[in-house]
């Protein structure tokens, strides 16, 4: 387990942290674990939307495994589910700085 998640520090502030390094221009990192039946209080899904130039002229696979890469360790354990949205600045602009909804679970959600 990551040693900074047993220090109190929340998966969300991590995943912040570990984003910066794409120098975004825009980060959004929401923790939709609530939707899902999981013990209240867990962090275990996530949508993320980062608006970086380091995507710029990536497909949007490659730019999903950049991310997956610097999230590895958690992936691994603490993260269960992840919607990535990852977009350059120009994209941002094109869509009206909007991030589409995630899906609705469809394993033992609340819904």
């Amino acid at each position: 387990m990551n040693p900074i998640m047993n220090s109190g520090t929340t998966v969300k502030s991590v995943i912040q942290a570990k984003m910066r390094r794409f120098a975004p221009t825009h980060l959004e990192v929401v923790n939709e674990s609530f939707m899902h039946s999981v013990p209240e209080g867990t962090e275990s899904h996530f949508n993320i939307t980062l608006v970086s130039e380091q995507f710029a002229g990536k497909t949007l696979v490659a730019r999903h495994r950049m991310v997956n890469q610097v999230l590895a360790e958690e992936l691994a354990g603490t993260i269960h589910a992840l919607a990535l949205h990852t977009l350059t600045p120009d994209e941002w602009f094109e869509n009206g700085g909007q991030t589409p909804d995630s899906p609705p679970c469809l394993g033992g959600s609340k819904s």
